[in-house]
């Protein structure tokens, strides 16, 4: 496959292009010169081992691996090694949730007490502000990641939810932005309630099955029971060095409890782009992406925070204003793991990174991917005036006065 520099692809479609000055390169010419750039920033930073598909339309137009699966193994991975999703879960529940809502079974706007009773807030007026809606948008009103800390002490959901009665919102649910892994993952009891299925087989029936994302799954027995499994990875002196595989999230299963290997997730972004109607229909669609809530705030400081205009939250999916096209993402950390999911129904194109190590190099390449395949810059702050210190006035001591005794 021919290899060309973006300088050189520019100045190739710059002769060919008039009205569409804004072109990215071709297809086969762009993929490969993301596979370069993933290749090279993988090595730079001597990351364990990682994968990425990109979609477009309802095919897998590239699948590039990297690595192993762990550190000093001879395991390669590929394409289908299967990794712990973190958060990017969360667009599964999304997805499942609008299915089951869109039936009729619940509404957004039904009281979560309906389905969970044992939930509460020190108000009793905000406990019965808070909606299904509220769980999935993120807008709940609480400080971000409430009881996190728990999940990490190994308590169960169970243990965990009478500590709720001790905390208010912080603003009226649905008036502001606060990331949540707990509160998120009751949509669980709402679905058991609503459907009589668990979580784990909704998933399969529902999204996995039709999907054929035969190596996805939910769990943490499932994930050790695949022998084709990315093991995590985090950063010492010595370098990147294998640790264990932590059950604590897996515990909030519609937050961070999914696995998968990037053919799943190639066929996860092809339903996503709306290229299988049985599984997420244009109505389902439309309303995974409406945003609800503004998360401007959350992006100071991240990698695509430099190419973002505005950023908001739907149902388990993040929505950028990534220059003057929206962009849909969400991404994902849990120990040992960085995953990373977008996709432009514009482009009609989609790109998930995942890798075995807790680096920020997937959204690095991600915004890589869009920033280019969209042609947005990004903005760079302008520089900090330097305060000149002001000059420290001399002061001069009177002698005093000499008195007669």
């Amino acid at each position: 496959m021919l290899k060309i520099s973006w300088l050189a692809a520019i100045c190739l479609f710059a002769s060919s292009v008039t009205s569409t000055a804004h072109a990215a390169p071709p297809l086969a010419q762009f993929t490969e010169e993301f596979h370069q750039e993933f290749l090279k920033k993988m090595q730079k930073a001597k990351i364990p081992g990682g994968v990425y598909v990109i979609v477009q339309g309802d095919k897998i137009v590239r699948v590039g691996a990297y690595g192993v699966r762990e550190v000093g193994s001879k395991s390669k991975v590929d394409a289908n090694t299967i990794f712990r999703l973190a958060s990017v879960s969360k667009t599964f529940a999304g997805g499942l949730a609008a299915q089951v809502e869109h039936e009729g079974r619940f509404r957004w706007d039904d009281k979560v007490t309906k389905y969970v009773p044992g939930l509460a807030f020190r108000s009793p007026k905000m406990t019965s502000q808070l909606t299904v809606e509220h769980l999935l948008a993120q807008n709940a009103g609480l400080s971000a990641n409430s009881f996190d800390d728990l999940i990490e002490d190994n308590m169960t959901q169970a243990q965990i939810l009478p500590k709720f009665r001790e905390i208010n919102p912080r603003c009226q649910p649905g008036k502001c932005y606060g990331y949540q892994n707990v509160l998120f993952s009751l949509i669980e009891t709402v679905l058991l309630k609503t459907t009589g299925m668990t979580y784990e087989r909704l998933l399969e029936q529902r999204i996995f099955k039709p999907l054929q994302m035969h190596t996805a799954s939910v769990g943490y027995s499932a994930f050790l029971a695949n022998k084709n499994r990315a093991m995590p990875h985090t950063s010492t002196k010595r370098g990147w060095v294998e640790t264990k595989v932590l059950p604590a999230y897996y515990r909030v299963n519609p937050a961070a409890g999914v696995n998968a290997s990037a053919m799943d997730m190639g066929k996860w972004l092809i339903a996503r782009l709306g290229h299988r109607p049985a599984v997420l229909s244009p109505a389902v669609l439309n309303d995974l992406h409406r945003p609800r809530i503004q998360t401007a705030e959350n992006l100071q400081g991240r990698t695509f925070g430099a190419f973002v205009d505005q950023a908001e939250y739907s149902l388990g999916l993040r929505v950028y204003q990534f220059g003057n096209h929206q962009l849909y993402h969400h991404g994902g950390l849990v120990k040992g793991y960085r995953t990373d999911l977008s996709y432009s129904v514009e482009k009609d194109m989609g790109i998930v990174v995942l890798v075995n190590a807790q680096s920020n190099i997937v959204a690095e390449l991600s915004s890589f991917f869009w920033s280019r395949m969209l042609n947005v810059a990004a903005e760079v702050p302008p520089p900090v005036k330097k305060r000149t210190p002001a000059k420290k006035k001399k002061v001069v001591k009177k002698k005093p006065k000499k008195t007669n005794n």
